[in-house]
């Protein structure tokens, strides 16, 4: 096929499912269109990279610098989301009583602003990861939650999904890449590297396999049978999509995640034991690890080196780094310093530029240091025990909350995405935050509303609480 014809193609089936999409009216107000521009940008290209595409350069003289472009779109898209919260009447006190550790967490990274080399730079960076909750919060303030969230992750796979296949198929100078270690061809698709499309894959398939197990529930009739079908067309998408990316990590935190939610549907689990459940999981790879040697058995399955193409041997230099082990270098200001140009000029024969640890835990101890660390376990214990009270709440969400947590946590051994603005980084607040129902003004100012709980035999959207 002509690749002027696929193109057209591909933007018809986008148009389709878009058109589709909204003649079901949604419960959704238009805000939601806020946190999907968010998402698609920080899961794909930024918007300066987009205009690279079409020859138009309008990025920064250095990586501190940025591009203008998008601190614009950044800055734009969270002042857009602070006005509708402040038209929603958000109230911030109740949100950090809510949820302190990410409070915590929020305030100790601003405060890592003071001992940075590039505290300019460390502000600028604060004001993206500032932009993750309030993109949470317009979510979790639509007049149904879960819908909102459902809507967001299929929009964006309308686009994310079918051009990522005309490109690797049909523009492979934008859908293919070279590897710098072994200058072999990648397929990244709509995203600017192999390991960004498996991770967008990795999401919308633990996304899709939920959403599909949630369709099974409804009655049964074309609209059921028309999702279904839908569910399954996307399965089919991501998994040559996963396939021509080789993601490694990828593909076993698909497996992973899938697998949790899969277990805890099954008729003999007891979702109030799931404490349980975990030690028992944690316990048995523990045992087989030391019998067997499990990670070096799935390493090569998946075709990996041991040093899992270079990255241990990163770390280990990464861990000699000259910082401050209990503070770090500052917020996102490790990679501008002198450590890092060491690290990349080992590698000048690769061409490699490093801009992270692969590795979320290491990536914090730069960043962060040891008091980040601890911290950050914290925001992660406190996480798990909102998706542990959620489960026993409102089992349909809960499920996918704590299997996004478990995979999000295996995803941080060998990628960074405790960062800034991406989107698994995104998703993680979703899953961190908490925010009640609120009694909200109708837009008679005589009116005083308190809007009404999503239909629970859909959704099972719980009554005391509007939280993901």
């Amino acid at each position: 096929m002509p690749r002027i014809v696929a193109a057209v193609v591909c933007l018809a089936v986008i148009a389709w499912l878009f058109r589709r999409d909204i003649r079901e009216k949604p419960n959704v107000t238009s805000a939601l269109w806020i946190p999907f521009f968010w998402v698609f940008i920080s899961g794909t290209r930024f918007v300066s990279e987009w205009l690279d595409l079409f020859g138009l350069h309008v990025g920064g003289t250095s990586v501190a610098d940025g591009s203008p472009v998008d601190a614009v779109f950044f800055f734009g898209i969270i002042a857009a989301g602070l006005y509708v919260l402040h038209q929603r009447q958000v109230n911030w006190s109740e949100f950090i009583r809510k949820n302190q550790w990410v409070a915590i967490y929020l305030a100790y990274c601003l405060l890592a602003v003071l001992w940075s080399d590039y505290p300019f730079v460390a502000v600028k960076r604060w004001v993206k990861l500032f932009g993750q909750p309030v993109m949470v919060l317009i979510l979790l303030t639509e007049p149904d939650p879960i819908e909102a969230f459902t809507r967001l992750m299929k929009r964006n796979a309308y686009i994310w999904l079918p051009v990522s296949i005309l490109f690797i198929k049909y523009f492979p100078e934008w859908g293919r890449s070279y590897s710098y270690w072994t200058g072999q061809g990648m397929n990244n698709g709509i995203c600017l590297g192999k390991n960004a499309l498996g991770c967008l894959c990795m999401m919308q398939g633990l996304f899709f396999f939920w959403h599909f197990l949630r369709v099974r529930q409804w009655e049964k009739g074309p609209v059921r049978t028309k999702e279904l079908i839908l569910c399954l067309g996307f399965f089919a998408m991501i998994g040559w999509l996963l396939n021509m990316a080789h993601s490694s990590t990828s593909l076993v935190c698909v497996m992973v995640g899938i697998g949790v939610v899969a277990f805890l549907g099954l008729p003999f689990v007891n979702v109030r034991r799931v404490d349980a459940y975990l030690v028992a999981g944690v316990l048995i790879f523990a045992v087989a690890e030391g019998l067997f040697g499990v990670q070096d058995l799935v390493i090569n399955q998946l075709g990996k080196d041991p040093t899992l193409t270079g990255r241990t041997e990163v770390w280990q230099f990464l861990l000699k780094a000259d910082l401050n082990p209990v503070l770090g270098a500052g917020f996102e200001s490790f990679w501008l310093g002198d450590e890092a140009k060491k690290l990349n000029s080992m590698y000048d024969s690769h061409s490699v530029n490093f801009n992270e640890a692969h590795n979320g835990y290491l990536e914090i101890y730069l960043q962060l240091g040891l008091l980040g660390m601890a911290l950050t376990l914290g925001l992660i214990v406190a996480t798990y025990a909102k998706a542990r009270r959620t489960l026993i709440n409102d089992f349909n969400f809960g499920r996918f909350r704590l299997a996004y947590l478990i995979t999000f946590l295996i995803f941080n051994w060998t990628e960074a995405a405790f960062r800034t603005h991406t989107v698994p980084f995104f998703l993680f607040f979703l899953c961190a935050i908490d925010y009640p129902v609120r009694v909200r003004a109708a837009e008679s100012a005589s009116e005083v509303v308190i809007e009404p709980e999503p239909d629970k035999s859909l959704i099972g959207c719980p009554q005391s609480s509007r939280s993901l």
